[in-house]
């Protein structure tokens, strides 16, 4: 198992950022497609989705970004980071933390640009 990495800098550093294989997409349930989606939340008006992105085809087409650092659930600073960074470039992300590692999805037209955007954060981290 990796390191499990708390520092804010140390995750960032440590990211190496990769975007994974699939198209994506946020929905607003049914329980129908859970089987199939890659992450869901039960939120008071309802279960939102991530499914890939041909169950959806009037959705927004999403990429992921898995970072692949082993961050900890109560790590400060990567989320701010990255989504900072982001930002900054124009390019809007949801965030979603899993067990080990979190996840950047953004809109698939701006997938090759964020991707070389958090690379530049981590080179910038590693060199401080």
């Amino acid at each position: 198992m990796d390191k499990l990495v708390r520092d804010g800098r140390d995750m960032v550093a440590g990211m190496s950022p990769q975007l994974t294989e699939g198209r994506f997409a946020f929905v607003d349930g049914p329980e129908e497609l859970l089987a199939q989606a890659i992450g869901f939340f039960r939120e008071a008006e309802g279960l939102s989705l991530i499914v890939p992105a041909g169950l959806a085809p009037n959705a927004m087409v999403m990429r992921c970004i898995t970072l692949q650092v082993h961050s900890a659930l109560d790590g400060v600073g990567m989320t701010a980071a990255v989504a900072g960074a982001l930002a900054r470039a124009g390019i809007s992300c949801n965030m979603v933390a899993a067990l080990r590692h979190d996840h950047v999805f953004i809109p698939e037209t701006q997938a090759e640009a964020a991707l070389a955007v958090l690379l530049a954060l981590q080179r910038g981290a590693v060199t401080r």
